[in-house]
């Protein structure tokens, strides 16, 4: 029979729920068309009405008007419900990708879980414990060996404060004996010099006068 009448070789792809508020979404939008150009007619209408007087005429369009207004409440009952339809399948979306999200982090979780297991599986307490004691002791030698080598021989270890303070004040003593060098005081003269220099006294305004008088 598959011979006679063919058979479609791939069936075709269920609808997603994305491509049903697609679909909705484009009834939607197909709705809103039709209530703005019933709008349109409506006013139309009413300009219509207000200028004719009350008579058959005025009547007639005004049954018009009723039968647009009763038209655009069915279309907008139509629109609302579409508009429920799609925020129903839009949350559904929503919690299907929240859980997809949430499936997608337990298992990373799993695996993060199984490769921390496997990793510290392959370390053992008791030598990381056993290299730290090891560490301080290396340390504490090198921090000997240090003060080993930085041992002066030549002062001796233990000086007296006393002896120091006796020693200082001697030293101050021996300044205050010697008292201040000649080239301190820039007025006395020298030990080699037998008479001091006399001062130029500066001509006064007379003699200046005469001499050029």
């Amino acid at each position: 029979m598959n011979r006679i009448f063919g058979s479609s070789a791939t069936k075709k792809p269920k609808p997603t729920l994305q491509d049903a508020i697609n679909s909705t979404d484009a009834r939607i939008a197909s709705v809103e068309v039709k209530i703005k150009k019933l709008d349109g007619e409506l006013m139309r209408y009413k300009e219509q009405m207000s200028k004719l007087r009350s008579g058959p005429g005025k009547n007639a369009i005004q049954q018009r008007a009723l039968r647009v207004l009763q038209q655009k409440k069915l279309y907008e009952g139509q629109l609302s419900q579409l508009q429920q339809q799609t925020f129903n399948m839009e949350s559904a979306a929503l919690t299907t990708d929240n859980l997809r999200n949430t499936m997608a982090t337990v298992d990373a979780m799993k695996l993060a879980n199984k490769e921390l297991r496997k990793q510290y599986g392959k370390i053992d307490i008791d030598k990381i414990e056993n290299m730290h004691y090891d560490m301080e002791e290396l340390l504490e030698q090198a921090n000997e060996i240090q003060e080993s080598l930085g041992r002066s021989y030549a002062v001796p270890d233990e000086l007296d404060e006393a002896d120091l303070e006796a020693e200082l004040d001697a030293l101050q003593l021996e300044e205050e004996e010697e008292g201040p060098s000649y080239l301190t005081d820039l007025n006395k003269v020298p030990d080699f010099v037998d008479e001091s220099p006399t001062e130029l006294a500066e001509p006064t305004m007379k003699e200046a006068v005469k001499t050029t008088g």
